[in-house]
């Protein structure tokens, strides 16, 4: 087991530490070369606190059994290196920055480039659903801006495969995915399926034009709770160069039911390709009319449900304890 940060030059199974690259909630990264091959790659090693968690066991090794039937140029491999006494994930090393870094140095990006890495994305999801999989934990730590906005999907520890079995309530936070970027359906713990994905890009790409996500509160309650009664506020007003065609892509993204979405990451791609195509509707007038009709009805909601997410949270893992 580790127990120590590794160091320049120190071995570890068959490679070489190079780097220490970054340090995540449940693991470290280091850049290492393979001593068999002479191969630069990224070896995930979980925190030694964790390697006895079953949740973390099942997330760590779901990752590597997704990640070994995955080809594709947007998509990060994973390395078959064999029979390891320590718990290792070894990837292909990826030149590049993870779009989070883009985006906290920069704020946003101009229409174009969060255009290009947004369709970049896109068909990176496309061929993950076209396999059966779905990311379900999309946002920019997640995704790696390369030369040209090339971009790879990474961490898969959530994924949901054919004929994987969903994750439980006992690491509650860990199977939902993250709050500024979960869908509506994953809050509501319905089955999902690639239109989740379609909607965390919305959120994604609303971020990368405004600098800002579409949704906020002071805790991640509030955070998931906003987006189950409100619509996404306008893009077009945090940046005025995004034209209404582009903010209509970004609200069907962003839809609160799966089924009024882009029914795929290939039609989300063809709009972004084609605005000029889309037909803009005049939401305004639909949420002024909501808003008119109840609005202290919606705030009770709102609260209702507020308080009711963290005891229903509670009582599922007092259960899941219990069952244990």
């Amino acid at each position: 087991m580790l127990t120590e940060q590794l160091q320049p030059g120190q071995r570890f199974e068959y490679f070489r530490i190079e780097a220490f690259v970054v340090r995540t909630s449940m693991t470290s990264i280091y850049r290492a070369t393979d001593l068999r091959t002479s191969q630069l790659v990224a070896l995930k090693i979980p925190h030694p606190e964790l390697e006895c968690d079953p949740m973390f066991y099942s997330r760590f090794q779901r990752e590597m059994a997704i990640g070994k039937k995955l080809e594709h140029p947007s998509v990060v491999r994973t390395i078959d290196s064999g029979d390891m006494d320590q718990l290792c994930n070894v990837l292909e090393w990826v030149d590049g920055r993870f779009l989070r870094e883009i985006l906290t140095r920069e704020g946003k990006l101009s229409v174009e480039r969060a255009t290009r890495i947004a369709m970049g994305i896109c068909e990176a999801l496309e061929y993950i659903h076209g396999q059966g999989v779905v990311h379900r934990d999309l946002k920019p730590e997640n995704i790696m801006v390369g030369e040209g906005d090339s971009i790879k999907l990474i961490d898969f520890g959530i994924s949901a495969g054919e004929g994987m079995r969903r994750l439980t309530f006992s690491k509650l936070s860990n199977a939902m995915g993250t709050p500024d970027y979960i869908s509506p359906e994953q809050i509501k713990r319905k089955r999902n399926d690639g239109r989740s994905d379609v909607y965390a890009l919305g959120v994604i790409l609303f971020e990368m034009l405004t600098g800002h996500t579409p949704f906020n509160g002071p805790n991640p309650f509030a955070v998931m709770n906003d987006r189950l009664v409100n619509d996404p506020p306008s893009a077009r007003e945090l940046n005025p160069a995004i034209s209404m065609q582009l903010e209509e892509i970004l609200y069907r993204a962003m839809e609160r039911e799966p089924e009024n979405r882009f029914a795929g990451a290939r039609e989300f791609a063809e709009a972004l390709a084609h605005p000029e195509c889309i037909e803009v509707t005049d939401r305004s007038a639909r949420n002024d009319r909501k808003s008119a009709r109840f609005p202290f009805l919606r705030r009770i909601l709102a609260y209702t449900i507020l308080l009711m997410i963290p005891i229903v949270i509670l009582t599922l893992i007092v259960l899941a304890v219990r069952v244990k």
